[in-house]
C-alpha cells in the first residue's frame, strides 16, 4: 500500500468508445512556460457501448495485411518501461498493467506471443508525425486533441488521475489541498499532462520545472531542487513505494473532473488502417471486464490515496 496521509479509492480502468474534442513535450530542468503554451485542457464526451462490440474482422487478424511487418504485430514502448505499467523493463513478458493490456490486445486480434514483436521508441518520438515502424505504441499516452494532428489514438483503456509525490520531511508532505502547493517548487516529466496539471490545476507561483525523464525528476526531488513531483497516480504510488522508500509520500491525487481529466490510449500512425483493429480489441476487452480486472491486479496499490481539494 502507498504511504499516504489519507484515504480514498482511486478510479480504476475505463476502456470505452470515446469521442474526444480536445487539444493537448525540452531538455534538463527548465521553466515549463514554452511547453505549457502547447497544452489545452481536454474536453469531450465519454460514451459506453450500448451493445457488444463487433467481432474481429479477418482484415485485423494475422495475414490481414494491416501490420507493418506481414503476419507480425509490432508494439512499441518507451525505454525504460517503468513499473507498474511493465515489469523488469520487459514489455514482452505480458506483465504490468500496460504489458498485460498489450498482450490482451494482441491475443484478442489473434496474435500469439510468437507473432508479436516489441521495439523501443521514445515517448515524444512516438507522438511525432510521419511513418511508424510499429503497429501501435503503449506508454501512458494521454488522448489529447492536439496530438491527433500527428497520430491516431485507439479507444481508451484507462482513466487516470494525477497525483503529488514528495519526501516525508518536505513541506509538501503536509498539504491537504492543491492550494497548499502554490508556493512550492513543482516538477514533472517533459511532454506529460502531469506538467500541464502542475501549472493549471495548482497555479503555482513559480513555473514547474521540466525534466526529460521521470528518473531525472525523481533525482531533482531527492536533491531538493523541487519540493514535489507530479505524475499519474499509478506512477506516483510506484515512485513513493519503491524508488523513494522509506521516505517517499504520495501527498494526494487531483480531484476529478479537473483541468486535466484524462484517458490513456494506444498511439498509431496517422491514418493507420490498424486503428480500427486496436479499437475493436479494446472495446471487446472492456465489454468482457478484462481491463477492469487487469487494473485491479496491477494498479491496486492506489486505494488509499486521498483527494486534494
Amino acid at each position: 500500500m502507498p504511504r499516504t496521509p489519507g484515504t480514498l479509492r482511486a478510479s480504476a480502468a475505463a476502456a470505452v468508445l470515446a469521442v474526444f474534442a480536445s487539444a493537448c513535450s525540452p531538455s534538463s530542468s527548465e521553466p515549463a512556460e514554452n511547453q505549457l503554451d502547447e497544452f489545452f485542457p481536454p474536453q469531450g464526451s465519454l460514451q459506453l457501448p450500448d451493445a457488444a462490440p463487433p467481432g474481429v474482422p479477418p482484415r485485423c487478424a494475422p495475414g490481414g495485411g494491416r501490420t507493418v511487418e506481414p503476419g507480425i504485430l509490432t508494439i512499441a514502448t518507451d525505454d525504460p518501461a517503468y513499473e507498474p505499467w511493465f515489469t523488469e523493463n520487459d514489455p514482452a513478458n505480458g506483465q504490468g498493467f500496460e504489458g498485460a493490456v498489450a498482450r490482451a490486445v494482441a491475443e484478442g486480434l489473434g496474435y500469439a506471443p510468437d507473432l508479436t514483436s516489441f521495439v523501443r521508441v521514445a515517448f515524444n518520438e512516438a507522438l511525432e508525425a510521419g511513418p511508424k515502424d510499429f503497429d501501435f505504441a503503449i506508454s501512458q499516452f494521454s488522448i489529447l486533441g492536439q496530438r491527433r494532428e500527428n497520430v491516431d489514438f485507439s479507444a481508451p483503456y484507462y482513466a487516470v488521475a494525477q497525483a503529488v509525490v514528495t519526501l516525508e520531511d518536505n513541506a509538501a508532505a503536509g498539504a491537504t489541498a492543491l492550494a497548499d502547493l502554490e508556493e512550492l517548487q513543482l516538477g514533472a516529466h517533459e511532454g506529460s499532462t502531469a506538467l500541464y496539471a502542475a501549472a493549471h490545476s495548482i497555479h503555482p507561483q513559480d513555473e514547474p520545472r521540466v525534466y526529460p525523464t521521470t528518473e531525472g525528476a525523481i533525482e531533482a526531488l531527492e536533491n531538493g531542487e523541487i519540493d514535489a513531483l507530479i505524475a499519474d497516480l499509478p506512477t506516483a504510488v510506484q515512485i513513493a513505494d519503491e524508488r523513494l522508500s522509506p521516505n517517499g509520500v504520495v501527498v494526494g491525487r487531483f480531484p476529478a473532473p479537473n483541468e486535466v481529466t484524462e484517458f490513456f490510449g494506444l498511439v498509431l500512425e496517422k491514418g493507420s488502417a490498424f486503428t480500427e483493429c486496436a479499437t475493436i480489441a479494446l472495446e471487446n476487452l472492456h465489454h468482457e471486464g478484462v481491463l477492469e480486472n487487469l487494473a485491479d491486479e496491477w494498479l491496486s496499490g492506489q486505494d488509499e490515496v486521498r483527494v486534494l481539494r
